[in-house]
């Protein structure tokens, strides 16, 4: 039991290096030997977890987006009304970006590269089925917008990560008042309008 445990705390803090070193550096200025420095393990440890850095960033994808996606779904019922499980959604996904700034940040990197490949992509977007289904529903039921899933999420996910970034640069720091006013503008922005 120890030397699994041993096992999972490795694999972990390649995780972890990986995360920062990308946040802070890139993907491509994120070589495996400042991998296997930070996470304290030789160079060598990486490959008993990792085929290649390809891998150790697409599992790491996949990793965070699973972590992300669990937050985010948390007392998200399916038998809610469209509009109220979206708010809670969205609350919560909020709350992920804002206090889980690191995971987040490693996220919205991954959405802005071509390092992580198309079956990673699309095993992350599996995650986000309970809020592709809801939106479904919401468009059958004609109270979201006939849009397609990647335009509703550009409305009315994606600038949290807008917001996330400028709060960790300091321009900004969120009061529960400002996440109402952007959760408000969010739902606004793929609501069908009456």
């Amino acid at each position: 039991m120890a030397k699994l445990q041993k096992s999972i705390d490795k694999r972990n803090a390649l995780v972890k290096a990986t995360i920062e070193l990308v946040n802070n550096n890139g993907f491509h200025a994120t070589p495996m030997s400042k991998i296997a420095k930070m996470a304290n393990v030789s160079p060598a440890t990486i490959y008993l977890y990792f085929e290649n850095k390809q891998d150790l960033v697409n599992q790491t994808y996949i990793d965070v987006k699973a972590e992300y996606t669990e937050y985010a779904f948390k007392n998200y019922d399916e038998t809610m009304s469209v509009e109220a499980g979206f708010e809670r959604i969205w609350k919560r996904i909020a709350d992920f970006k804002l206090k889980e700034c690191e995971n987040a940040m490693f996220l919205a990197q991954c959405d802005n590269t071509p390092m992580i490949d198309a079956h990673s992509r699309q095993e992350g977007i599996k995650h986000l089925q309970p809020l592709l289904d809801l939106w479904e529903r919401g468009r059958k039921e004609g109270i979201i917008k006939p849009l397609s899933d990647y335009l509703l999420y550009a409305y009315s996910i994606n600038p949290l990560s807008f917001l996330m970034m400028i709060q960790k640069r300091g321009d900004i720091q969120l009061d529960e008042k400002q996440l109402e006013e952007a959760y408000q503008s969010a739902w606004s922005s793929i609501k069908q309008c009456k």
